[in-house]
């Protein structure tokens, strides 16, 4: 069965502009690169709706003259140069243990700040799994152990890899909507909030990785990327703005209705759980089950962008980390995603184990799953590192 695979032509704009190299450009500089590319002496353009016209106005200068071209440059210099905070002024913090990462900024979470009302119920979320947690050797029986292996694979692999990751976030395939919103379900069932929220942070992550702007990034620090930066969401709206990035899913009533509702479906799972196996299930499937699949899926943002290796230019610290990758369902492989953000196969060799592709395939096998797109060969080439 042929996969669908995405066109050339529908690679990204640029979102950081390499401006001190475009002067000294003696022809109009190409400012249409694939966003992958960045380095972070770029200079970051896409900020808000005011900085959107200035590159829509940048486009139409370059297709005119140099001249043009050149003086757009400088207007947008001259907007976003402003001279940052103390706080957020970039320094060697020194390294990551067992990484080249270099820290650059670390953020106070804890104190010192407002804590919004969603702050507040993250951080309840998080303590209260973790505190049920404690409860699991002293309530050990092998139908909640398996409860845990099936409720933590279920909602970690159909809910979150592949539902919010590759299906929502990144549209790699196609699915019936009944079928899109019933894995979307188990998505909110793994307590990481709504998909409108995951979504949007993702795509955020996506558009300013690794730069000052990332959601997440381990340039601010390792716990601030795998934990910390969940317990303060003003600092997400500062840094990417609202969710003004998912569209597509505010339309849909479903995942407006999983927005206003997030709290219910995980609290009714919890008592669900405990009137069928008492407190043993409630302890291993809410809680160790939980813990489980939120620190694998944390990983993702930390470990995958500092240890591993780099198999393309993708600009950022993405890595491919094969232990990673059995944990998360394939979600390891993470320098190729980086690199082909839209591919649904992130395990793009033979033997890079990818469990949630391996369903996706089935899915298209099947019948249920279409317009499937992987990486071409041309592409590949383009993203390697000899070019």
């Amino acid at each position: 069965m042929a996969l669908m695979t995405s066109p050339l032509t529908k690679s990204k704009p640029c979102l950081f502009l390499p401006f001190t190299q475009a002067l000294k450009l003696g022809s109009p500089p190409a400012i249409l690169l694939n966003y992958v590319h960045y380095k972070p002496k770029f200079l970051p353009l896409t900020t808000n709706k005011c900085k959107k016209e200035k590159i829509s106005s940048l486009l139409d200068a370059s297709n005119k003259n140099y001249s043009s071209t050149k003086k757009a440059l400088q207007v947008v210099a001259d907007a976003d140069n402003a001279p940052l905070s103390e706080a957020d002024e970039p320094r060697n913090l020194g390294k990551i243990f067992l990484s080249d990462v270099v820290v650059r900024r670390r953020r106070q979470v804890f104190w010192g700040r407002k804590w919004n009302s969603s702050d507040i119920a993250n951080a309840v979320i998080v303590l209260s799994s973790h505190f049920l947690s404690l409860f699991a050797p002293f309530y050990f029986t092998w139908p909640a152990f398996w409860v845990a292996i099936g409720i933590g694979s279920v909602t970690g692999l159909l809910g979150i890899t592949l539902s919010f990751h590759r299906n929502l976030s990144h549209r790699s395939f196609k699915l019936p909507k009944w079928l899109e919103y019933f894995f979307a379900y188990l998505g909110v069932q793994a307590l990481q909030r709504d998909p409108i929220f995951w979504v949007s942070t993702h795509r955020h992550h996506h558009q300013f990785c690794d730069s000052e702007r990332d959601p997440h990034s381990p340039t601010a620090g390792f716990w601030f990327s795998h934990i910390n930066w969940l317990f303060d969401n003003n600092y997400i709206t500062e840094k990417c703005g609202g969710p003004d990035n998912v569209g597509d899913l505010e339309k849909q009533p479903f995942y407006k209705f999983m927005q206003n509702t997030y709290f219910l479906h995980p609290i009714a799972l919890g008592a669900l759980l405990y009137a069928v196996g008492g407190f043993p299930f409630l302890v291993w499937g809410m809680g160790v089950r939980t813990v489980l699949v939120l620190h694998i899926t944390w990983l993702v943002n930390s470990a995958s962008h500092l240890w591993g290796k780099r198999s393309w230019n993708t600009g950022d610290l993405s890595r491919n980390n094969w232990w990673l990758a059995l944990l998360t369902f394939g979600e390891g492989w993470h320098n190729n995603h980086h690199a082909f953000e839209y591919s649904a196969r992130h395990g793009l060799e033979w033997w890079q184990i990818d469990m949630t592709w391996y369903v996706i395939r089935f899915l298209q096998a099947i019948g249920l799953a279409t317009d499937v797109k992987l990486p071409l060969e041309v592409q590949k080439q383009r993203m390697a590192f000899n070019n």
